[in-house]
């Protein structure tokens, strides 16, 4: 019997945890495995670039989970610097082009993976492609910047959006000695967040030297007669930059998806069932930034570009792919970030998700410490925690602090994971040692003071 085909579109997280899996299963006599990806590396870490940019981690070595080789190694043809321009679904075959000759073949498939990822929010606006405008999505433009910064003492930077990307590089530029500014659109920084938590990141971010422009739309990148980048335009100023930094977030990388007729959701994601396959389509399978997956607390689909969640993808497609079985069932949607010692996190739903969601919901903010008050280095923590008004079910937690905040969250991404109440969660059996937490832990004291909110409320 021949060995059936499985092609990979993507050599990053989703595309090769699903080969790696697929192979680990299956040997090359009874799968043929073939990789397209149009970059230099495979199986990297792009949330990692702002500390390769910061020096915190060399790179991009450091950052590269699995090479090109190592792949080959394990008999999957991977082949870089070849990108996928057409899915035949019909016929069952990719088309291909080697992005050094342009020469173009096809190749079929008995089993299709969908990895193309996300691409970055690049408005069509004056000057956006000038040299020394910068993305940080792969690590060719990593290594690109790093290029620019090598040799240079400082000088003015500006950093458009101020999401996880947005913030990790103002902090990996202020450290390279750079006078920082952070432009967006929103009122406040980190929309992930509620306005009042976001407040806190841009109160520590104004601490620490970072210029934070709330409510600004980007509407050109102003240009030198040597054509760079020389200043950011909004509607109502201008700032001066030697450098900018397109942080404005990303959207899913599905436009072969879309030629080739494939189901799109609303966020212009990928649609699958729980085994990671394409709806409708027995043979074709997606994963990472490129679908759409299942909120577990709104009961809606969202689009969410986590590595965490690509590499489960992947996981699961080659069990199936492999001749297992394996399903991923949703997400709560739990993240972390940082600015210098300032920890973001959040886990479920903000207020308006809730409200979009027609939810009724309560919520509660406190204020505590990452360990016992007495105890040398305590740190201040803030805890907000939203619950549904009848039921008292947790919808969501985000927490702004220092050391020990972020992962904190955890917690919270278990106990809605769980579905349980915040009456059920104030009896959560946590560790405690004053070096570490408070008697009362900040999570369970919001959830406390969320019981209390939810009585209050009544029906």
């Amino acid at each position: 019997m021949a060995a059936e085909r499985m092609v990979v579109i993507g050599g990053d997280a989703a595309g090769m945890s699903a080969a790696s899996q697929a192979r680990r299963l299956k040997g090359p006599d009874r799968l043929e495995i073939t990789a397209f990806e149009r970059g230099h590396f495979t199986s990297y870490s792009a949330c990692g670039i702002p500390y390769w940019v910061s020096g915190d981690v060399s790179g991009p070595d450091a950052l590269i989970a699995r090479t090109p080789e190592e792949h080959r190694e394990r008999a999957i043809d991977l082949r870089t610097r070849t990108e996928v321009v057409e899915i035949d679904v019909p016929g069952g075959r990719v088309r291909a082009r080697d992005l050094a000759t342009g020469t173009e073949s096809w190749t079929g498939y008995d089993h299709l993976v969908i990895g193309t990822g996300a691409r970055p929010v690049r408005p069509p606006l004056p000057g956006i492609d000038a040299p020394g405008v910068y993305g940080v999505q792969t690590l060719d433009d990593g290594q690109a910047l790093l290029d620019t910064l090598a040799g240079r003492d400082g000088g003015r930077a500006v950093v458009v959006g101020a999401g996880y990307i947005g913030v990790e590089m103002a902090e990996a530029l202020l450290r390279r000695g750079y006078e920082v500014t952070v432009v967006h659109r929103d009122d406040e920084p980190m929309a992930t967040l509620d306005p009042d938590m976001g407040r806190l990141v841009r109160t520590a971010m104004d601490g620490l030297g970072i210029t934070t422009v709330g409510g600004a739309t980007l509407t050109a990148i102003l240009t030198g007669e040597d054509g760079r980048a020389r200043a950011v335009a909004t509607e109502d100023a201008t700032y001066p930059a030697d450098l900018v930094i397109l942080g404005m977030g990303v959207r899913p990388e599905t436009t072969l998806a879309r030629a080739a007729g494939l189901p799109l959701g609303a966020y212009g994601g990928l649609l699958t069932d729980l085994s990671m396959r394409v709806r409708g389509h027995e043979n074709v399978w997606a994963g990472g930034d490129c679908v759409e997956v299942l909120d577990l607390v709104s009961g809606a689909t969202r689009h969410l570009a986590l590595g965490t969640h690509a590499n489960k993808h992947g996981q699961v497609i080659g069990a199936n792919v492999g001749g297992g079985y394996a399903t991923f069932p949703g997400v709560v949607g739990t993240a972390v970030s940082k600015v210098c010692d300032l920890e973001i996190a959040r886990t479920g739903l903000r207020e308006k998700d809730a409200r979009r969601a027609g939810l009724r919901f309560v919520t509660a903010t406190v204020e505590s410490t990452d360990s016992a008050g007495y105890y040398p280095g305590a740190t201040p923590m803030t805890v907000k925690m939203l619950a549904e008004r009848r039921t008292g079910r947790l919808l969501g937690t985000q927490i702004v602090g220092r050391r020990g905040a972020a992962k904190r969250v955890d917690i919270a991404a278990v106990a809605l994971t769980a579905g349980m109440t915040v009456e059920r969660m104030t009896t959560l059996d946590l560790g405690y040692a004053p070096p570490f937490s408070p008697v009362w832990d900040p999570v369970l004291v919001a959830a406390r003071k969320a019981v209390t909110a939810v009585r209050a409320a009544g029906m």
